[in-house]
């Protein structure tokens, strides 16, 4: 557990140091464990970090989080918090996790390894019992922080968003703006000098508003109780692990500090010191051991006695101890120095990356490079494992220890990505400003400036082969949107006109963009490589031409871009009438769930469902749809749930990409979904069999807005697609001209195996239903070319001649008479738009919508 077990161990062992408060009485008073009054009219300000605290701002462990979340109890509960701190002189900042820490990586792999456990155990769950599964095994519903984030913009609490150390951040900015406390929960502030810090795990808010209650914890009681003196506890930080210098490194040196008399003596012998002591007894042994330090400046001696008994890479263990010294150093800091840490002849070769924390307060920070695989024992190269705590003497050590050597303590792979184009000055400034602001999505600002991003687990059954991972279904949106933000459209036509002078094949440019995630079949330990994608139909606008342009046919551009995305850019969407803006981003995500090829994701009355509940009602009465009972929830319906709700989230950072069409009061998720009222529709209509107009409570104008918004979703959509269909070619090689090496799995993305319908070949499935009728091809109205059938359909009674027609000039309009037509999945650099819309005007078969 490291450092992070630090908290754990407060309310443990020093009681004493944790004392309940009520804020809102704080406010109007003196602060807990002294300090100077507040003048009587100020307001008490405090910092938020909410990473620690989604559940809470969610509004606790209530049940039906399972559901798909339910968004307008969430809005109520912020409602009442953000009125109960006004009304009691508070004043709250919240800070959004927006960075992307590739130095905390190996943290958020282990998470992201747990959490597709615990995903894996919901389902279970809900497959056997047919119940919510227990508040311990919480995931927070998908896009939540961002619907936090929606919501606390329209109750006017401020927000801000991380960009690089989001920890550096948040103390930076807790210190140089004049809070009075911060509200967290994380073991990094409590020895970070933060005079006044409240457990954010337990912030409650009482039902009448009027108590506002939590922990402080008294850091000098702690210190204390340790008999250890403050300024020592950076290098008592350092020295229990964290990620620049993980406890597994450490794990040896821990085992050293009790001794052969300790009674987990024996046990370190037996397990070969691939255990980690208990957590309790480690911080009282470093504790020990750095009250004893003669001199805690001489960092170089304190590492070589730390690493003394090290077999293998000693120096870059002693190297990462003086980093991690550096940056708790950096967060014990006075507000008002901005502070530079580096130089050394060791650190000559290290990358230096600047971190521009709130306010302007710039330090710059070292990175640590990652630690090379030993292949000694010495646990350089291994992970361990944590008995817990321990009281007394040892029970089960007789249990078996597992062997741990194959798990790298620096458990990811990365890879080298070509560097990506450069956007325009003026685009950074807008995105840096909105993405601190907390007005874009952390996506944007991760692809523009680092080209990856990381998708955390969703609830899904990584046994069904009925649903696609959420990662790939989705995956499409995010490829057009990288094509997006580096302007590919506008760089692919210019590569055509400089190869049309040159007379000579265009050569276009390749962006790739790192995705980390974890879903079945695919691990977290490794990104992959995802190529943007851009519009063939249209050029799309270059990025700053699309945020910045103010003309009316710019927002029609933009609006455009974000349909384009989505695979929506059909009239009927755009039709007011049939789609009431509020709700063009579910209507949007549901048309797209319904393009994946081979599987059927949706059916009809899982779709009416979708639409009926977004009609409902019942969707603003959280307080009767807390009251809701659904008896069995049904796996499925949690699982669609969850695949929706993470279309949602490609949705928004789609909107934020394409210049924000779509305002962000139309994109909230509680104008368009409670997960529960979902669920309950899904019951009805599987088991009960309920019709429409039972959907929607015998409300005839209901049901005929559904029935609208049912045909605009399916405008143009066919599916008569066969099961072994792939969903995308095979992706073509990487250009020469000195590209780095990509490993060859991971490349794009890994679709279902390729396997040919019996008896016909690789060819596009369906399309000798054409050639044996025979046919001509039209493109924008001209006929390009046409076939004869065979001999068996020529003569009389035969199939009439078939007509297919691409980029026709019925496919639609756009804004002010811009024409844009119908696209099908394309590939990096196959267009097959032909033989589907082939295959698909010949197989209008079997539907049930």
């Amino acid at each position: 557990m490291g450092v992070q077990g630090f908290l754990e161990y407060i309310e443990k062992h020093c009681p004493s140091a944790v004392v309940p408060v009520d804020l809102q009485r704080l406010a109007r008073g003196s602060l807990v464990g002294g300090g100077r009054q507040k003048p009587p009219q100020s307001p008490l300000r405090l910092l938020v970090d909410a990473e620690n605290c989604l559940h809470r701002l969610y509004g606790g462990f209530y049940t039906d989080w399972v559901c798909g979340g339910q968004w307008n109890h969430m809005l109520g509960y912020l409602a009442a918090l953000s009125q109960a701190c006004f009304n009691g002189n508070i004043e709250l900042l919240v800070c959004f996790n927006g960075a992307l820490e590739k130095g905390r990586l190996h943290e958020w792999v282990k998470r992201q390894v747990n959490e597709r456990q615990t995903a894996q155990q919901i389902i279970s769950h809900v497959q056997n019992k047919g119940t919510p599964p227990p508040k311990v095994w919480f995931l927070p519903p998908v896009c939540m922080a961002h619907c936090i984030r929606l919501a606390l913009l329209k109750f006017r609490v401020g927000v801000v968003q991380s960009v690089e150390d989001h920890h550096l951040e948040v103390i930076a900015l807790c210190r140089k703006s004049g809070f009075h406390g911060l509200v967290a929960y994380d073991s990094d502030y409590a020895l970070s000098n933060i005079p006044y810090y409240f457990n954010a795990h337990i912030l409650k808010l009482s039902r009448n508003g009027k108590n506002l209650t939590t922990s402080q914890y008294l850091m000098h009681e702690v210190a204390r109780q340790l008999d250890l003196s403050p300024n020592r506890f950076v290098i008592f930080a350092s020295l229990l692990g964290n990620h620049l210098l993980p406890d597994e490194d450490l794990a040896a040196f821990h085992w050293s500090l009790l001794g052969p008399e300790h009674p987990l003596a024996s046990l370190k012998v037996r397990a070969h010191q691939l255990v980690l002591p208990p957590c309790d007894v480690v911080i009282k042994a470093v504790a020990d051991y750095v009250r004893s330090i003669p001199d805690i400046t001489d960092l170089e001696t304190i590492g070589k006695d730390i690493f003394k008994n090290s077999q293998s890479c000693t120096d870059d263990k002693i190297f990462r101890f003086k980093k991690a010294v550096e940056y708790y150093s950096v967060a014990n800091q006075p507000q008002h120095l901005p502070l530079q840490l580096g130089g050394g002849e060791s650190e000559s070769s290290l990358t230096s990356t600047t971190y521009w924390l709130m306010g302007n307060l710039t330090i710059d920070l070292i990175e640590h490079p990652h630690t090379p695989l030993c292949p000694q024992t010495d646990l350089c190269g291994t992970s361990a494992v944590n008995l817990g705590s321990q009281d007394g003497d040892l029970q089960g050590s007789n249990a078996q220890i597992p062997s741990l050597l194959s798990m790298p303590t620096r458990n990811h792979m990365d890879i080298t990505i070509p560097p990506l184009p450069a956007p325009a000055p003026e685009v950074l400034r807008v995105a840096e400003h909105r993405h601190k602001k907390g007005l874009m999505y952390p996506y944007v600002y991760h692809v523009l400036t680092k080209g990856e991003i990381k998708l955390s687990v969703t609830i899904e059954d990584e046994a069904n082969k009925d649903l696609p991972s959420a990662v790939q279904l989705f995956r499409p949106i995010r490829q057009y949107v990288y094509g997006v933000l580096f302007s590919l459209s506008e760089a692919r036509k210019k590569a055509e006109r400089l190869a049309m002078r040159k007379n000579c094949l265009p050569e276009y440019t390749h962006v790739m963009v790192k995705e980390w995630a974890a879903y079945k079949g695919k691990s977290p330990h490794t990104p992959e490589l995802v190529e943007a994608l851009s519009f063939r139909e249209w050029t799309c606008p270059n990025l700053k031409k699309l945020w910045l342009g103010k003309a009316v046919e710019d927002k029609n551009r933009r609006m455009r871009a974000f349909l384009a995305c989505m695979r929506s850019d059909t009239p009927a969407m755009l039709n007011p009438d049939n789609v009431p803006t509020p709700l063009l981003v579910l209507c949007c995500v549901l048309r797209f769930m319904l393009h994946w090829p081979g599987v059927r994701i949706l059916r009809r009355y899982e779709l009416d469902a979708f639409l009926a509940q977004a009609l409902s009602p019942k969707l603003y009465e959280p307080d009767q749809l807390q009251e809701l009972k659904i008896d069995n929830l049904d796996p499925r319906g949690v699982q669609l749930a969850a695949l929706f709700m993470s279309g949602v989230d490609m949705a928004l950072f789609a909107n934020d990409a394409c210049g924000q069409p779509i305002p962000w009061e139309h994109c909230c998720p509680w104008m368009y979904f409670d997960g529960k009222l979902l669920q309950n529709k899904l019951v009805r209509a599987s088991r009960e069999k309920a019709q429409l107009i039972d959907l929607c409570d015998g409300q005839a104008e209901l049901a005929a807005r559904v029935e609208k918004m049912r045909q605009s979703i399916l405008e143009g959509l066919n599916f008569a697609r066969p099961p072994h269909l792939p969903p995308f070619p095979p992706p073509p090689p990487l250009p020469p001209h000195g590209m780095p090496f990509y490993p060859p799995t991971g490349y794009f993305y890994n679709p279902p195996p390729m396997t040919p319908p019996a008896g016909r070949g690789w060819g596009v499935p369906g399309l000798e239903a054409v050639q044996t009728q025979g046919g001509k091809l039209e493109i924008a109205g001209t006929v390009v070319g046409q076939w004869s059938g065979t001999r068996r359909s020529r003569g009389r009674g035969g199939i009439p001649l078939q007509v297919v027609s691409v980029g026709g000039p019925n496919r639609g309009t756009f804004g002010r008479g811009g024409r844009y037509h119908a696209r099908t999945f394309k590939s990096q650099g196959t267009d097959c738009a032909e033989k589907n819309i082939i295959y698909e005007r010949n197989n209008n078969t079997a539907l049930d919508f």
